[in-house]
């Protein structure tokens, strides 16, 4: 996990809902696009984006290609995040 890359991806309102719409399991990247209403152009960017910081990662299955969380980057994530949290008082 590369924090700069989880950060920069975790930063665009845009890849945070197509994190939100993944949170329910596989999804291709036509659902997706219908969902969000981005363009396939676009898409293809910003899943670019979130499977090089390792949040997503896809399945092919015969002519489709299927999107899933990676959830081992969460947890890595939140994780390094909780070192920060203290008692709360």
């Amino acid at each position: 996990m590369s924090l700069p890359d989880t950060f920069k991806a975790l930063s665009d309102p845009v890849r945070r809902e197509i994190l939100v719409l993944l949170r329910n399991g596989r999804i291709t990247a036509g659902d997706i696009s219908c969902a969000v209403g981005l363009s396939p152009a676009a898409l293809s960017y910003h899943l670019s984006i979130l499977k090089k910081a390792g949040l997503v990662t896809e399945y092919r299955q015969k002519n489709y290609i299927f999107y899933e969380l990676n959830t081992t980057v969460f947890q890595e994530l939140m994780l390094w995040i909780s070192q920060f949290g203290g008692d709360v008082k």
